[in-house]
């Protein structure tokens, strides 16, 4: 007979774990699902953000940032030293660590919150059943008054680019390769493979990425974009667009990717290639028949504004439902949801949510874009301010980037925050928080910012708006 709870999700990933411990926390009897395994074959809690994305992938970001620096930014400070090297499986095994301690510790919240772990593969049956596939072969019925699915999502593979883990990977191999490809190749100019491109490029490889859209980074600001391009370009990693891929052929210990761009046809030869052309829902044996729950044409579980996929009891979160596929809107989701079960307020604001994208320098927004305001006619105004007139910037040696603020026209509501420079991962929360509360640029430019420090560029940019920035002509 199936054990009764008032919550079972499914998938302890991002939006998942964040639901399981919020909902043990508001006194419902919770468990928590999940398949997956870490590289000791162990199970292992987070799901792919923690595991092989998004703290992985900054681990090795920070590792390569720092061998970059000693080689391109350290002699400006004064600071010479002789034939730097880099010990890529010690890194990597840093990496590793991480994800062992983080991975434990999300094991050890469900268990201070009392939340009961099942490991293994989570079907919803008819019912709000959830029949769970353990690792050990054995099968157990969970059923849940209420059921969060929480499956999260897959890499996309190519057709012609067959993932073999060795030569052709996608995130999770070019987390893990045990030397400095000296040729990679990258299909996508998406926040994957310019992350993952950009770890291996400053430990020495030589670097294409082919992105099949004829606009870089089309979503960003189109300024930001023009800069990170121009920053990138610098550094050398090569970016071809309008580049569409068709063939891949691994011969001996090489790829030859085939691909037109307004040339023609053309092949490039690297030793590794990286496919990362997206994401999908990872939806597929989720569930069984007659569970009333709707897949769209996308792969992706069918909700309202409130996660609530129609089915009385039955709710969806994270990379498996529509909108971004963010972590920290998957936070959100999970934890809103879990307040709902609970008769509680909750709500995840789709025009808050910030963007980041972790190369240096740093890409972050939130907001529309002066393209989408343009589009929809909505009157605004810009204010932006360079960090190259940002005295704690130059102190750094990272000088590239600006700052943009656009507020409407005539409520001076903010509206978008743009943001490109160094630790902007960071500074894009003033405009998150500023419009969370329906603040106005006004509001930005009469708040004390520290000085010096790079949180003075969101004040000179709000500033800027109504055109009395005092660090530079308006």
């Amino acid at each position: 007979m199936a054990e009764q709870f008032d919550v079972v999700v499914i998938g302890a990933g991002p939006a998942g774990y964040h639901a399981a411990i919020r909902a043990a926390q508001l006194g419902l009897k919770t468990a928590c699902i999940d398949a997956a395994l870490g590289k000791d074959g162990k199970p292992a809690l987070g799901g792919t953000c923690l595991r092989v994305g998004c703290i992985p992938s900054k681990a090795l970001l920070d590792s390569s940032r720092q061998y970059w620096n000693m080689g391109h930014i350290f002699d400006q400070h004064g600071i010479s030293f002789n034939d730097a090297k880099i010990d890529v499986t010690k890194m990597v095994g840093r990496k590793d660590a991480i994800v062992k301690q983080f991975t434990g510790g999300i094991a050890q919240l469900f268990k201070a919150n009392k939340v009961a772990t099942y490991y293994g593969f989570g079907q919803l049956q008819a019912g709000n059943v959830v029949k769970v596939k353990q690792h050990d072969g054995s099968e157990v019925e969970l059923k849940g008054t209420n059921v969060i699915i929480a499956a999260g999502s897959d890499s996309i593979e190519l057709p012609f680019a067959k993932f073999d883990g060795k030569h052709i990977v996608d995130n999770v191999g070019a987390l893990d390769f045990t030397e400095v490809p000296k040729r990679l190749a990258v299909i996508g100019a998406g926040v994957i493979g310019l992350e993952l491109g950009s770890v291996w490029k400053r430990l020495g490889s030589d670097v294409t990425i082919l992105e099949a859209l004829p606009d870089f980074l089309a979503a960003a600001d189109a300024e930001v974009a023009k800069v990170a391009a121009k920053e990138f370009k610098k550094q050398g990693l090569n970016i071809l667009l309008n580049a569409k891929v068709s063939k891949t052929e691994i011969k001996g210990e090489e790829v030859i990717v085939s691909y037109t761009d307004a040339e023609g046809e053309k092949s490039l030869t690297v030793d590794k290639l990286l496919v990362a052309v997206g994401r999908r829902a990872a939806s597929k044996g989720l569930l069984a028949d007659g569970t009333g729950v709707q897949i769209n044409e996308r792969g992706q579980i069918v909700v309202d504004d409130h996660c609530h996929t129609g089915v009385d009891g039955v709710w969806a979160v994270g990379d498996c439902v529509r909108g971004p596929m963010l972590a920290h809107k998957g936070f959100e989701e999970g934890v809103a949801v879990a307040e709902l079960i609970a008769g509680l307020p909750g709500h995840v604001n789709f025009d808050t949510i910030p963007w980041v994208i972790y190369t240096e320098p740093e890409l972050a927004w939130v907001g529309k874009t002066e393209a989408q305001l343009k589009a929809e006619g909505i009157p605004y105004k810009a204010g932006s301010f360079p960090f190259a007139a940002n005295g704690r910037a130059v102190a750094m040696v990272e000088p590239a980037g600006f700052v943009k603020v656009l507020a409407h026209a005539e409520t001076d509501r903010v509206l978008g925050m743009h943001l490109v420079g160094a630790n902007v991962s960071e500074l894009v929360h003033e405009g998150v928080l500023t419009m969370e509360f329906s603040g106005s640029s006004d509001d930005l430019a009469r708040i004390c910012h520290a000085h010096p420090s790079l949180s003075e560029a969101v004040h000179d940019a709000a500033m800027a708006v109504t055109k009395r920035a005092i660090h530079k002509a308006n």
